[in-house]
């Protein structure tokens, strides 16, 4: 890459979190997706994938081709999910140390990548130039096999993306690109709500306080299965919340699934009775489980256990 004008490692321009579409002539709108942020340097035909972190991708992908030239791109590493969306799970699969094992995924789940933003053409960075011009310049130069993200300036055609999608990233058209910074750029996630039963709670770090809920949903044949769980808590909900989940603690415990980053201390929470129902709201599922931490809405008493259902966090 010794005669590209950008040079490995790049962070990328980051978005910074807004509840609701910002409005105005200077916004852009794409779809955001669940996958890999990537940027791409191109010198003829060899390629450097780099990750959001600066490490590098393209032994993990080595299905991903991108026409010969001088340029530098920003986007995302996507493999689509059969049912709709992205799958984030096969992804993380493909950071694996063997190499065959790589190649036979890149086979049976191939990925592709999609384009966003220039950031470098031929002998010029393009940092300093306006997103619209980047933008304009990018779809010159796009052959048939680069994908580009949709984008539209009318907030009412990206409406669909918050309701089916990941939700949106909109783009201050007049913004030049600041590796590493949050400005220029603003995600709105798709925010879905579920009933979910409330199974268990793990202590906080104060002392008689409670740290999260335990979330369960019941599957088809009646089989309850934890699903994640809602932290977040405002400080008196903490303490008040001892009081009103100990009349159904079970005197069992349970487990989270293993992780790097907690002992198994950390990981255990208190049983409980599952007659307790929650509203909570939630952006992303993974393998069956809601990936972050959900916000409580509401306590549903007017709902019975049973209607907490698997089949939510699919609508």
């Amino acid at each position: 890459m010794t005669n590209l004008p950008l040079k490995p490692p790049l962070l990328p321009q980051l978005a910074r979190s807004k509840a609701q579409l910002p409005i105005g002539d200077q916004w852009s709108y794409e779809p955001k997706y669940d996958g890999f942020r990537a940027i791409v340097f191109v010198e003829g035909a060899p390629t450097m994938i780099q990750s959001r972190g600066g490490k590098p991708l393209e032994r993990y992908f080595p299905e991903l081709t991108f026409p010969e030239g001088r340029y530098v791109i920003d986007g995302e590493i996507v493999i689509d999910h059969p049912g709709g969306g992205q799958d984030f799970d096969a992804l993380q699969n493909r950071i694996h140390p063997a190499s065959s094992r790589i190649n036979m995924l890149a086979e049976q789940t191939p990925a592709h990548f999609v384009a966003f933003d220039l950031l470098a053409c031929g002998e010029d960075s393009w940092l300093e130039r306006a997103f619209f011009e980047r933008r304009a310049k990018l779809e010159a130069l796009a052959p048939g096999d680069l994908s580009l993200t949709p984008l539209t300036t009318a907030p009412d055609e990206a409406e669909p993306w918050l309701r089916s999608g990941e939700g949106v990233v909109a783009k201050d058209v007049r913004a030049p690109y600041r590796p590493g910074e949050r400005t220029g750029m603003m995600k709105i996630k798709r925010q879905r709500t579920i009933d979910a039963v409330v199974v268990g709670w793990r202590p906080g770090k104060e002392p008689d306080t409670v740290g999260s809920l335990i979330l369960g949903l019941y599957d088809k044949a009646g089989k309850l299965h934890v699903v994640g769980h809602s932290s977040g808590l405002k400080a008196a909900e903490k303490r008040t919340l001892i009081g009103k989940l100990t009349p159904y603690e079970t005197g069992q415990r349970g487990h989270g699934d293993p992780s790097r980053w907690k002992n198994e201390k950390e990981l255990e929470w208190i049983e409980l009775r599952p007659e307790l129902v929650v509203e909570v709201t939630f952006d992303h599922v993974s393998g069956g489980r809601i990936r972050h931490g959900t916000k409580i809405l509401r306590w549903r008493e007017d709902k019975q256990p049973q209607e907490c259902k698997l089949e939510q966090m699919s609508l």
